[in-house]
């Protein structure tokens, strides 16, 4: 089977300065890949290269055997992405904004398809707020209804879960699983929520000072490293890592 997302032997360098050495992974169809590891450690800058926003220094990235750097509009019309630190015009509508990505990804019957995602995400009745009244958490809500919005075949999440109550978290949780296991959709997504990564991730990927320690199935990992869950596994394998800088 063709990996849906390969990653091969990604440098980048800002100067003197290295932030990703050497990555390296693949991600089949239906995978759940947490990317975890302490600030300063790399995995937004992964995630910036993974979209094609940030060229790397050396390495390539293909989707569906495909390389991004020569193909990326076309690839970016089947990859979602949504970010707890991208924000949507303020000055515009929930069904305004999600208007202005329909449209960029050409979604049939989009009128019905904003309705679908709002449904979903339980932003139904906020169709017509501005996004300025919107709360914390569902201002994530809405980021994440505009990455479905084109049904993608991968996904890409940075810090999903940030600013949703408990109960909403687990209720994305959940839906993420169901669309990766009943669509095949592949999900690559960063999180200081190890309970509830650890919940949906069948594979993990550990990156510290730009590059990786371990890459594995989430019970592979946990063998490796003597360990019941998540957290444990965190502490154990980056109890040496400084606090790092904001590049999350």
């Amino acid at each position: 089977m063709l990996p849906v997302v390969q990653v091969f032997r990604l440098f980048k360098s800002y100067g003197k300065k290295s932030v990703l050495k050497d990555v390296s992974f693949s991600l089949f169809k239906g995978d759940i890949l947490g990317i975890i590891g302490p600030n300063g450690a790399g995995k937004t800058t992964l995630l910036y290269i993974l979209l094609g926003i940030i060229e790397p220094t050396s390495g390539e990235v293909k989707y569906f055997g495909k390389p991004l750097k020569k193909e990326r509009s076309k690839i970016l019309k089947r990859v979602g992405f949504a970010s707890n630190y991208v924000s949507l015009p303020y000055s515009l509508t929930v069904e305004e904004n999600l208007k202005v990505f329909a449209h960029l990804y050409e979604v049939k019957d989009y009128r019905k398809r904003i309705d679908e995602v709002l449904q979903t995400f339980k932003l139904a009745d906020k169709k017509k707020a501005l996004c300025r009244a919107l709360s914390t958490g569902e201002m994530m809500r809405l980021n994440l209804a505009r990455a479905f919005l084109h049904e993608p075949d991968v996904l890409l999440l940075d810090e999903p879960t940030a600013g949703l109550d408990p109960e909403y978290m687990r209720e994305v949780a959940e839906f993420l699983k169901k669309q990766a296991e009943e669509r095949g959709l592949s999900i690559i997504l960063t999180s200081h929520q190890l309970s509830e990564l650890e919940k949906i991730a069948n594979k993990l990927l550990l990156i510290k000072g730009g590059r990786i320690l371990a890459f594995g199935g989430l019970e592979e990992l946990f063998k490796l490293y003597g360990v019941d869950n998540l957290e444990e596994l965190y502490f154990k394998a980056f109890s040496n890592a400084s606090l790092g800088n904001s590049d999350g």
